[in-house]
């Protein structure tokens, strides 16, 4: 890649300025166990998957479209 384009330029930026990190290193790995709390741990806890309690095997469709209708 010619290394006056921009997408180089802007690669080379961001590649600098992640490898002299210090504290943003720290940070950036609380973000990253924030959100895989809040993605994996809280979905399982309260977003229990309603279909597969209430509908019928392969009558996922069938479930949502009668309940729509029934609205």
């Amino acid at each position: 890649m010619n290394k006056q384009s921009f997408l180089y330029r802007a690669y080379d930026l961001y590649a600098d300025g992640f490898r002299h990190m210090t504290l943003g290193k720290k940070l950036w790995a609380i973000i990253i166990i924030k959100l895989f709390i809040i993605f994996a741990v809280l979905k399982l806890f309260f977003f229990p998957d309603f279909l597969s309690t209430h509908a019928e095997k392969g009558g996922k469709a069938d479930y949502v479209a009668t309940e729509i209708l029934n609205q």
